[in-house]
């Protein structure tokens, strides 16, 4: 269907946030301005000013270089000369030999991975359209959806344009594959794409371009798709989906097919990618934009030079082949070797002659290095550069300020360069004439630009001057737009008239997978005892026969290699958490572990197995303990940290590092054990690591071990005179997460990529690491998919560490049965053999269910027969059963709860409540299903100590009743659940995909996934850790599209959905739809989506997290928040959240609401929920928690949902998308009672959005509090949760 380019945002409905309707970011047809007489007078003060400022001496210089140079046609080219011998190339000392640790075995997207459904639709509009103009025919070519169409210069002849007539797009490039950037040769025999075909990483390829243009290079035409091969074409995609290996003939057939039979690959990259093509004028050679990761997933950019071989050669390109001409700057104060985690760099490298590149670059962050969001569009981020690389010399062609300049495009005559910037609440196209100087805005109609993201996609949509340079080719408001152009007396170009769209029509055709669902009944976690899975805080004994560890927050014992139930430490106080336990140094009957409280902080507790007496130690200061040690004789050391988010810090903060005293064990039953002569020690102990442990090695020597460091302290010898204690180092690691040291074998075991690893005979001036070629010699990998918490037994001669429930211990001296092996093998080191040797424990540790504590408490609270019953009456219930709001809506009704589930829900008049019940009036207020946080992130799972949260607490409180985070810790994250499902604190139902998966170079969360195998391993370490409630993972910018299939493959075993995050990547997005992924987490960047990706997402089954608090394409959602609520001094924050948080967020900065593009997000998920597609609301964790949550619904609210609509998206349709549907996300008979309730006098549905925060009653599982001061209403009435001294006021 065509969809004017005329658009009106819609307007916000009164009672809705408190701005002015919105304006559509992007102008209007009314409001472009076609340049005519009048414009261009307006305009002619501020185009001298911007001459004379643009034409000092050394852009002029500069200028009248480059018009000297071969920027003509017609001119023989001479391959590119060396870079200036003067030139110090910043990356000279780049080696980038780090990652991939691995290459990928062989795997190819189109045929190892099934797509079953094809998605067939026609548009008259597309998304983000990259195009390119054939220099000789005029035939346009541009790319949507992930293939590329063409349509001939007859499209925008003078009679198409008048007549608004509508040309048929043709194929040229089809298939599984993710196509974009074409861009033709100067002699317009070859066109250039990127593309992901083979392995997924995105490359540079070349086709030969027919004579006969889009009507010969028309993959679907009849000459090369009759009826005959259109059926065969869908057997065999038949056999494809269905596992069929595809043979030769089949193979030939296919590339056919997708016009990809001649095609070349000419760049090779496994890890990196390639992007924008450009031709070198003699045609034999391209520069392209090659992307860097740091160790944050935002791709840093560089131009390399690409040779272009014959087209039917044989030549083997070689991986990361390449010349690179541009390269990052470096910061101030930055050396060579930091040259890699340089975030930014320069793109839309083009050619300006034989030896000149223009290109843009971010030029507000570049100098620190580092990527900001929410940078201020209208002051500039991207300037456009161009550099001499025989002279070296580089100069600005168009500076920053204001509203930046990037996109550059040149003119076929080499005189003008085309640009976009933004230019007030319009985004204008811009002409340079390189020999004048003069710039001109000659059109205000383009769709905002992206430069104030990371948009590897282009900050603009690619663009082209016709063949004659009389006009310009672009995409805007969901069109191509024919430009046109026209001279002045000067030669300069200036506009030639009124812009009109290029009409067109495509049959788009998608092979996609089947959306990956996961399925979890949370119901039957919630009945009679239940299993935790995750541990943490391994200790063992002297001999490596018996291990200690925390149990969200219970101490256990295990004797290893027995079926029996752990068993639980004795303690002083039962209802109490502890943590840090180990064994007593020559008595293995003695277990020292940390007992917490929120208001006394750390105390230290003996328990005497053999007898089960408790001795609880006296004589420290008050503060916060980790790691207790105690030697054979009469010393105890521990660790004494600062505070952290959740213990706050107010109190106790000082004298933090290794402390000791003398104590003198129990012989005689005494109830407290003093210490005496506590004190601290100097150390150099790093205290914001995160895995720190001691351990005696001696009576008087202590193992001190960090996550990259291990020292021994020699506390015999006593302080210097400057009070220093002597330290030797015995291991030191690179990259690693754990490390730990044996005295005996002088051995060294780490945690290095998530898998455990030992080394032998360690050299403490040698890093240790685990990338093949670099490991240290005779390293062995121990696990076979992953661990943590490794620690050596206390005679050094066992090693032990966790992977879910499962413990699993080696004595160190069976390495050498397996010495062969692991010398020979380079890549794995050994794990084919190691794994046999392996003795592996299963823990079973099982908690009282939140049901079956409910019924309890219930029972002793009350005498009657229905104690555990509660029913709400004269209640308006909005069910989300049914999809409608009028058949889900019952007013007057009844719901009665019984042990936590909802028994009845109906009129109050055909509802009996049974007698004994505890009825509460709801006095016609609202009872909604319990809110979902999709997206849902915390900072207190990682903290050392359980101390209860202040975050579970508020995520209560604003009726979050089910929180899910895309991005945790495999095992804290499931330890912290523990702690909720247990009871030892209060907080909504946690659900996580543990660690992300992630494609970036940093070194504690990279994953290659080069291999099913280490897809099977990233997603077992996941799922082992919380069992059934272990049901998602996220694969966060894996650059390999190979490695992504594996994972969705293997995820379909396991029972996991996948909620992937593109990371501002607009093309990667459209590959985790076609591909299957369960969700998108955040915005399609294009914050405004046309028919081909709105139709292409609504029809695949993928749902949609758009999170408009942290959107991409302008200034974020929750500065908004920000901005118009005094958060500080909001009452109920201030009762539950960090003041130093909420005072953080007191000034602002005005901003237009042309700078906010979460108004144009909105409404794109608006359209596609009216299409059927499945939103959900995530508030990302964004400050302040809880609150944030009911401001994403109402920004979700905005772009055209109604109250409804936006309350399924927070309810059922994120249960049905995560598969809890069974149990969540609806008022039904039989599911889990989490509910909201409302005061009576709120109508959810007609009411502005906003009073979704104005809460009575939150209810989760059965459990009520009251939501303002969460104070329990039911089965224990007025207790409350006492939080640890956060803040001072």
């Amino acid at each position: 269907m065509h969809l004017d380019v005329r658009r009106d945002a819609l307007p916000a409905e009164k009672g809705e946030l408190p701005f002015a309707s919105p304006p559509a970011y992007y102008a209007s047809q009314s409001r472009r301005s076609y340049v005519c007489v009048s414009a261009v007078l307006k305009l002619f003060a501020s185009t001298c000013l911007a001459f004379l400022l643009l034409s000092r001496p050394s852009i002029t210089n500069f200028l009248n270089h480059l018009r000297t140079q071969s920027v003509f046609r017609n001119v023989n080219y001479h391959p590119t000369p060396p870079l200036s011998p003067e030139y110090d190339d910043p990356a000279s000392e780049f080696k980038d030999d780090i990652f991939p640790l691995r290459q990928h075995d062989p795997w190819d997207i189109s045929t190892d991975f099934p797509y079953p459904r094809t998605l067939t639709y026609d548009v008259e509009e597309g998304t983000w359209l990259r195009l390119d103009v054939h220099p000789t025919s005029g035939d346009l070519v541009f790319d949507m959806a992930g293939d590329i169409y063409c349509l001939p210069a007859s499209s925008y002849s003078e009679e198409s344009l008048t007549l608004a007539i509508t040309t048929q797009a043709l194929p040229v490039l089809t298939g599984v594959p993710h196509d974009a950037d074409p861009r033709f040769s100067p002699d317009g025999r070859k066109l250039a794409f990127r593309s992901d075909a083979g392995l997924g990483v995105e490359n540079i390829w070349v086709i030969p371009w027919a004579d006969g243009g889009c009507t010969e290079m028309d993959v679907r035409s009849p000459s090369v798709m009759p009826p005959e091969a259109r059926e065969l074409k869908e057997y065999e995609d038949a056999l494809l989906a269905q596992g069929v290996k595809e043979t030769d003939d089949r193979n030939f057939r296919r590339l056919a097919r997708e016009g990809r039979l001649s095609a070349r690959r000419i760049t090779n990259e496994t890890y990196n990618w390639v992007s924008d093509p450009r031709w070198h004028p003699a045609g034999n050679k391209i520069i392209a934009t090659k992307w860097y990761f740091t160790s944050r997933s935002l791709g840093a950019s560089e131009g390399w030079e690409y040779s272009v071989p014959a087209l039917g050669s044989e030549e083997r390109i070689e991986v990361n082949a390449g010349r690179r001409l541009i390269s990052r700057d470096l910061p101030f104060g930055w050396s060579k070797s930091d040259y890699a985690e340089q975030q930014i760099g320069y793109e839309q490298f083009l050619w300006a002659g034989d030896d000149i590149v223009i290109y843009a670059g971010n030029i507000r962050d570049a100098p620190q290095g580092t990527f900001e969001y929410g940078k201020d569009v209208h002051k500039g981020i991207y300037s456009i550069f161009a550099k001499n690389l025989t002279s070296g010399v580089k100069e600005i062609l168009v500076d920053a300020f204001p509203g930046g300049a990037s996109r550059p495009i040149l003119s076929r005559d080499g005189r003008t360069l085309a640009f976009v910037r933004r230019v007030r609440d319009k985004e204008a196209l811009v002409l340079k004439d390189l020999e004048t100087g003069t710039l001109s805005y000659i059109w205000f109609g383009l769709t905002y630009d992206l430069s104030i993201i990371y948009a590897p996609m282009g900050t603009y949509p690619s663009f082209a001057f016709d063949r004659s340079d009389g006009a310009i080719l672009i995409w805007a408001a969901g069109q191509i737009f024919h430009v046109p152009l026209s001279k002045n007396a000067l030669g300069e170009r200036i506009s030639g008239g009124t812009p009109r769209p290029v009409r067109f029509r495509a049959h788009i055709e998608i092979k996609i997978a089947e959306t990956l669902k996961a399925k979890t009944d949370v119901r039957a976690l919630e009945e009679g005892h239940q299993r935790l899975h995750a541990f943490t805080h391994l200790s063992l004994d002297k001999h490596g026969k018996k291990a200690v560890f925390q149990a969200s927050g219970v101490t256990y014992t295990q004797l290893i290699g027995s079926d029996a139930l752990a068993q639980r430490v004795p303690v002083a106080h039962s209802g109490a958490a502890y943590y840090s336990p180990s064994f007593v140094r020559g008595d293995e009957n003695l277990v020292v572990h940390v007992r917490w409280s929120d208001k006394f902080f750390s105390a230290l507790e003996i328990a005497d197995l053999s007898t089960g007496i408790i001795y609880q130690v006296t004589g420290l200061p008050m503060g916060r303990y980790f790691s207790p040690v105690i030697s054979g004789g009469d010393t105890l050391a521990f660790i004494k940290t600062d505070g952290d988010l959740l213990t706050g810090d107010t109190v106790a903060t000082a004298q933090t590092g290794i402390w000791i005293g003398e104590i003198t064990l129990p012989t005689d039953g005494t109830a407290t054990i003093e210490v005496k002569g506590a004190r601290k020690i100097s150390t150099t102990i790093n205290l914001s690591d995160d895995k720190p442990k001691l351990s005696f090695v001696s009576s008087s020597k202590l193992l001190v071990q960090e996550t990259d460091r291990a020292f021994t302290v020699d506390l015999a010898l006593g302080a210097d005179e400057w009070g220093r204690y002597t330290e030797v180092k015995v291991a030191s690691g690179y990259s690693t997460d754990e490390l730990a040291f044996s005295h005996a074998t002088k051995g060294a075991a780490f945690v290095n990529f998530l898998h455990v690893y030992y080394a032998p005979n360690v050299d403490a001036s040698v890093d240790l690491w685990s990338k093949p070629g670099k490991a240290p010699e005779g390293l062995a990998r121990l696990s076979l998919d992953g661990g943590h918490d490794i620690v050596f037994s206390g005679d050094g001669s066992v090693l032990g560490w966790f992977l879910g429930p499962y413990l699993h211990t080696i004595p160190i001296s069976r390495l050498s049965s397996c010495s062969e092996a692991i010398q020979d093998d380079t890549q794995t080191f050994g794990i084919a053999c190691v794994k046999d040797l392996l003795d592996i424990t299963e823990v079973t540790v099982l908690y009282e269910s939140e049901v079956s504590r409910l019924r309890r408490e219930a029972k002793v609270h009350a005498t009657t027969a229905n104690a555990d019953v509660v029913a709400f009456v004269n209640a308006t219930i909005l069910t989300m059963e049914n999809g409608d709001q009028f058949n889900d809506l019952i007013r007057g009704g009844t719901v009665v709860l019984r042990d936590g589930f909802i028994e009845a829900v109906g009129k109050d008049d055909e509802i009996v409540v049974p007698d004994g019940s505890v009825v509460i009036q709801a006095n016609g207020g609202f009872i909604i299903p319990g809110f979902i946080d999709a997206h849902a992130h915390w900072a207190g799972t990682e903290t050392m100590y359980p101390a209860t949260s202040w975050e579970m607490q508020t995520f209560l409180a604003y009726g979050v009743t089910t929180a899910h985070n895309p991005s945790s810790h495999n095992n804290l994250g499931f330890v912290e659940r523990g702690r909720v499902e247990s009871g030892l604190m209060i907080g909504p139902r946690i659900f996580h995909t543990g660690l992300i998966i992630y494609g970036a170079s940093s070194y504690s969360y990279h994953f290659d996934i080069a291999n099913m195998e280490e897809a099977k391993e990233a997603l077992t370490r996941i799922k082992v850790e919380g069992g059934p409630a272990s049901w998602s993972y996220k694969n966060y910018n894996l650059p390999a599209r190979a490695s992504r299939q594996r994972l969705l493959l293997q995820a379909r075993k396991l029972n996991m959905a996948c909620v992937p995050e593109g990371g501002m990547n607009f093309d990667w997005d459209q590959t985790y739809i076609v591909d299957g992924m369960t969700t998108v987490e955040h915005n399609i960047p294009a914050s405004i989506l046309y028919d081909d990706l709105l139709t292409l997402f609504t029809l695949s089954g993928t749902g949609t997290t758009p999170t408009h608090v942290v959107d991409y394409g302008g200034m974020h959602g929750e500065e908004y928040l920000w901005a118009t609520e005094d958060i500080p001094n909001d009452t109920k924050l201030r009762r539950f959240t960090r003041h130093d948080i909420l005072e953080g967020l007191s000034e602002t900065t005005s901003r237009p609401f042309n700078s906010m593009a979460f108004f144009n997000v909105s409404s794109s998920v608006a359209k596609m929920v009216h299409r059927g597609i499945h939103a959900h609301i995530g508030a990302h964790g964004e400050p302040p928690l809880g609150l944030m949550y009911h401001h994403e619904m109402a920004l979700a609210k905005v772009g055209g949902l109604s109250n409804y609509e936006v309350l399924r998206a927070a309810t059922i349709h994120a249960a049905i998308t995560f598969g809890l549907d069974e149990s969540l996300g609806s008022v039904s008979v039989g599911k889990l009672a989490d509910l909201v309730v409302y005061p009576g006098g709120i109508n959810l549905l007609d009411d502005e959005i906003r009073r979704t925060r104005d809460i009575k009653y939150v209810i989760r599982g059965g459990r009520i509090w009251e939501a303002e001061t969460m104070t329990e209403v039911w089965p224990v009435k007025g207790r409350t949760q006492s939080l640890p001294p956060i803040n001072i006021d």
